[in-house]
């Protein structure tokens, strides 16, 4: 199993023979794991000095951690989903993944984002998966109440690590002529009033981006996917860690919603307005041409030019909430 040499690999040459006594095999064994992990995507260089991993490659040897997010940390070249994996690192019975344990991939074959879309990963996306077992005073269970709040506190952990961009509800970091930077998608596994588990996915263009899209070296150029994930994971322990008033009022001193025309995709049409304030539970209010406001909790939110007033769609007065 390949994986079994990336805890040994580091930004400098190591000879085969050196990383072979620390593994206990042989050289042989060695080149053959180097070419399988190179075939999954690892940045794994071999050079006249030996195997050395690409320097700012997000691997546990090479990420400054800070905190405790990030103290347990799992890197692959390929996975289905980090997602995914860490969950079942989480169901093991054996040596079960702990509160800020983090899952990092270079290719997601099945990577996703919300509502169902395919997360898209070009190589130099900073993807990875965080594990949430309790509160925000890291003592408490996780509650519903705390959970929509999570992808507004991410996002402004997100917006400051990055150092550039601006918020689009719920979970997204765009450039100001609004191409995506990063996404967010967080999914729980609910029990009762409880979440026995939450588990916040966050992908990152860094060097390179989608058709359409935008990455940060743009911006920063000689930014590292290593020093980005250790920033946020450092980040994200701090504005989880917030009350919820102080969450809410950082995001909005960083968003690009709020006070623009939008257009939401729920469940029951399309429901157009202008993006009028966020509730206490991180609701965004949209005001309708009619003076009506709806609070949606969830949906798909694309910022428009000017509405018309037929441009709404006619809903019940009062608030809504999207399932």
């Amino acid at each position: 199993m390949p994986q079994r040499l990336l805890p040994f690999l580091t930004a400098e040459p190591q000879t085969g023979e050196a990383l072979g006594q620390q593994l206990g095999v042989g050289r042989v064994t060695i080149h053959t794991l180097v070419k399988k992990l190179q075939e999954e995507g690892v940045p794994l260089l071999t050079t006249r000095g030996g195997y050395a991993l690409e320097a700012g490659t997000p691997a546990p040897a090479l990420v400054r951690r800070r905190g405790q997010f990030g103290g347990a940390m799992r890197y692959f070249g390929t996975l289905e989903s980090t997602q995914d994996e860490i969950r079942r690192w989480a169901d093991n019975s054996l040596s079960p993944a702990p509160h800020g344990a983090v899952v990092v991939a270079e290719r997601q074959t099945g990577g996703r984002g919300r509502r169902g879309k395919v997360w898209q990963s070009p190589p130099q996306t900073l993807m990875f998966s965080l594990l949430l077992l309790r509160g925000p005073d890291g003592l408490s269970p996780l509650n519903l109440s705390e959970l929509a709040l999570l992808p507004l506190a991410a996002g402004v952990a997100l917006q400051e690590a990055a150092g550039v961009g601006a918020l689009k509800w719920p979970n997204d970091l765009l450039t100001p002529d609004r191409r995506k930077l990063a996404g967010i998608l967080l999914e729980a596994d609910l029990r009762g009033e409880e979440a026995r588990r939450a588990v916040l996915g966050i992908g990152v263009n860094v060097a390179q981006a989608p058709a359409g899209a935008a990455c940060l070296a743009e911006f920063r150029p000689d930014l590292t996917r290593a020093e980005l994930l250790g920033d946020l994971l450092w980040a994200l322990e701090y504005w989880l860690a917030q009350p919820p008033e102080r969450v809410l009022a950082a995001w909005r001193g960083r968003n690009q919603t709020l006070g623009q025309a939008v257009q939401v995709s729920m469940p029951r049409g399309l429901l157009s307005g202008v993006a009028h304030d966020l509730d206490a539970q991180g609701g965004l209010i949209i005001q309708t041409p009619s003076g009506q406001q709806h609070t949606v909790h969830a949906g798909d939110v694309q910022l428009v030019g000017t509405l018309s007033a037929e441009a709404a769609l006619p809903l019940s007065s009062g608030h809504d909430a999207a399932p």
